[in-house]
């Protein structure tokens, strides 16, 4: 599936963002700051970030932050299923202008759907507990995108509160396993440490590797980190032109080993996330 292809209905291209930075949506000072921050999509959160007292402000402050201009996608996590106000969240993310919805804890298709129907926004799931690990493969073909919740995903799998990634290591594998076969983006979640750039590098580049198109943010300061680990480096992106302009088709040489089209089309990727 090509990027073209995999663009939701509301035309954002999710292979294309590297940065999805999470605020409160009862915050108008923090939704000031992120529209100037340069994430690639901002999530304006009712669950966790605002207070049970606030939910009520943060919902209308959320439907009136998306309907003025942004430059980039906007989407407003909702508040679970189960909840006091997620039958609100829902009707208020219908009649908004928000590019996609955020469903926390998703743990089965029929949840997404769900959502998906009753707002008329393309979802994005977030995979937070061992229940959703294992259903992810069906909860990707209902969505957008999935989303790693690394921090609820420790306290499901009653992991001590310092466990490092090492013990969801299989976890995160999974999510991005269930995003490849149904096609669509995945992204890794939040760094806890807001002055620590080393380690949000070192965390961003291992998602990276394990595959992810981007990560979950907490603070505007983390966005530049994660863009950097993200992009591919001037090198890489040198080689795989040059890859892609010495491909004739079949298995051949280059350099000092063989390719063929599955070569190619990772370097096109390469490309495409360039720019």
């Amino acid at each position: 599936m090509t990027q073209a292809e995999a663009k939701n209905d509301k035309g954002v291209d999710l292979f294309a963002v590297r940065s999805l930075l999470f605020l409160p949506a009862s915050n108008p000072r923090a939704i000031a700051k992120a529209r100037d921050a340069g994430a690639d999509l901002v999530v304006l959160d009712l669950e966790d970030a605002v207070k049970p007292a606030d939910k009520a402000e943060g919902r209308r402050a959320a439907v009136e932050a998306v309907n003025t201009g942004w430059g980039m996608p906007v989407a407003i996590r909702i508040n679970g299923v189960g909840t006091g106000w997620h039958s609100l969240d829902l009707d208020a993310v219908a009649r908004s202008k928000a590019d996609l919805v955020v469903v926390p804890r998703a743990s089965s298709e029929h949840l997404v759907r769900d959502v998906a129907s009753t707002t008329g926004k393309p979802v994005m799931a977030m995979i937070e507990t061992a229940a959703g690990v294992l259903a992810a493969p069906q909860i990707a073909h209902s969505c957008a995108g999935l989303i790693a919740g690394t921090n609820d995903l420790r306290a499901d799998l009653r992991l001590p509160i310092n466990a490092t990634r090492e013990p969801i290591s299989a976890a995160l594998q999974m999510i991005v396993l269930a995003a490849r076969a149904a096609g669509i983006a995945v992204f890794d979640g939040v760094f806890n440490g807001l002055d620590d750039p080393d380690g949000l590098a070192a965390e961003a580049a291992d998602g990276s590797r394990l595959g992810f198109d981007g990560k979950s943010l907490i603070h505007p300061n983390q966005i530049a980190g994660c863009h950097s680990a993200f992009a591919p480096s001037a090198a890489e992106v040198e080689r795989a032109q040059a890859l892609v302009e010495a491909f004739n088709g079949g298995a051949e040489r280059f350099g000092n080993e063989m390719i063929e089209r599955m070569h190619v089309e990772t370097a096109k990727r390469v490309l495409e996330r360039a720019g």
